[in-house]
């Protein structure tokens, strides 16, 4: 059901209009069904993105075109749509707690902001936009203060809908197999924490009827349809490695997980348990020993201040120096200290060192760019390199105008020197090329 919500919303009619018919012939037999899961989308939707949170955007935006580009016309676009839903929701009764709350902070400051804003179409004074202005920067402090502190949401306050759905006929999202009893959704869990980032996904706990707890990512601000994409061409891969000789019995599988868009910029992903983002690992160990987290850029400013602005071969110089003084064996030896036994590391280095060869290769025919360590998980139990984050497929990233990346993927000092004594002239080299083999075979 849900991509089928999601196909409702597009902005293409054809796409709209045969989603739309699809959905009433599922109605015809499974009316609840239907309802439940438009509920359940919306309501979402409503929780991924707070208004607190959809004014922050839109002033930010604003602020961007008319003080950036001088753009009146298109700062306007933007704030209108958000004011009218402030007066919408002022009239009706089924605001949430957090809507009213935020009616109540706002919409007197804002309201004088737009009436400016109207002023001046009928009489272009500038005045009227430096004092709306005014006082929609005061109201933007405000909302960045308050997002500042939010760490948590009580389902009560920004969906009481969905507190309420009980025993319901709709899926738990991402678990339905045609071959497998249906696990649906018995409740949602009343405490959402928010993770502290620039997007403030939220975690979700959803309670299905097989008894276990489904932890999810609620993201909004985010296209997550790519994404999704991604999952079903990692799970090609994994069949192709599986039919393969060379590949069967190595346990190359990537390690995937359940992408829900809801909307065009709104979704689901589900939570990858026991594992730990590079930067993670790599700023614990450096602050259990005191050590810089930035420790390389440091030594590079101590050579060359003005390393921004030198030319190509001196900033290769620089960069250099800081290799030669920093050992960079971080993430090798969190692999080591994590491991209870010799054995037990063992079989996780090979797993690290399989998992980032396949991800090299698949990531290098897709266009994956952006491989930051924030972007790079590794499993706790299996060792196995997890990928998060597929915004920047195409080459996107190659060809952008500012800081393109030139590599095919991330193979840092750092990442090598975890692969211990043979490096990449081993386990590495041979899962590049078996692994590239197969998915040249079945291009």
């Amino acid at each position: 059901m849900y991509p089928l919500l999601v196909a409702c919303k597009s902005i293409s009619n054809l796409r709209r209009a045969a989603a739309e018919e699809v959905v009433d012939k599922v109605r015809q037999h499974s009316g609840a069904l239907v309802d439940q899961a438009q509920l359940v989308s919306h309501e979402l939707i409503r929780v991924s993105i707070l208004w607190h949170e959809m004014w922050h955007e839109a002033l930010e935006e604003a602020s961007r075109l008319y003080f950036g580009e001088q753009n009146i016309e298109g700062m306007l676009k933007v704030l209108e749509p958000l004011h009218e839903m402030l007066e919408e929701g002022a009239r009706k009764d089924n605001t949430t707690i957090q809507e009213r709350a935020f009616i109540e902070a706002y919409r007197h400051e804002l309201l004088e902001a737009y009436e400016c804003c109207i002023n001046y179409k009928s009489n272009l004074q500038e005045a009227e936009l430096t004092q709306a202005w005014d006082l929609y920067y005061h109201v933007f402090k405000r909302i960045d203060k308050q997002l500042a502190s939010l760490t948590a949401l009580d389902l009560e306050s920004v969906s009481p809908e969905l507190l309420l759905c009980r025993d319901l006929e709709l899926a738990v999202p991402g678990t339905y197999r045609a071959d497998a009893p249906v696990v649906t959704i018995s409740s949602f869990s009343r405490k959402l924490v928010v993770i502290t980032s620039k997007q403030r996904p939220r975690k979700l706990t959803i309670h299905g009827n097989d008894g276990e707890d489904y932890a999810f990512l609620l993201k909004g601000h985010e296209d997550l349809r790519q994404d999704e994409r991604v999952m079903q061409l990692f799970g090609l891969v994994n069949t192709l490695l599986e039919n393969s000789r060379k590949t069967a019995e190595k346990d190359l599988a990537i390690q995937r997980y359940s992408v829900i868009p809801l909307s065009p910029n709104s979704g689901l992903i589900g939570w990858v348990p026991n594992c730990d983002t590079l930067h993670h690992l790599i700023r614990e160990y450096r602050d259990a020993r005191n050590i810089i987290l930035n420790q390389e850029h440091k030594h590079m400013l101590s050579f060359a201040q003005n390393y921004d602005i030198l030319p190509l071969i001196a900033k290769t110089e620089v960069f250099e120096y800081a290799l030669e003084n920093t050992e960079g064996n971080d993430l090798s030896r969190v692999l080591w200290l994590k491991s209870r036994s010799s054995e037990v590391w063992l079989e996780r280095r090979t797993n690290y060192t399989r998992s980032l060869a396949v991800m090299s290769m698949v990531g290098y025919i897709l266009g994956l760019g952006d491989r930051h360590p924030s972007n790079l998980m590794l499993h706790r139990h299996s060792g196995k390199i997890l990928h998060i984050d597929f915004g920047d497929c195409f080459e996107a990233s190659m060809n952008r105008e500012k800081f393109p990346e030139k590599v095919p993927f991330r193979l840092t000092r750092m990442l090598v020197k975890a692969m211990e004594v043979s490096g990449i002239e081993g386990n590495f080299r041979s899962t590049c090329e078996n692994v590239m083999q197969v998915l040249r075979t079945n291009k």
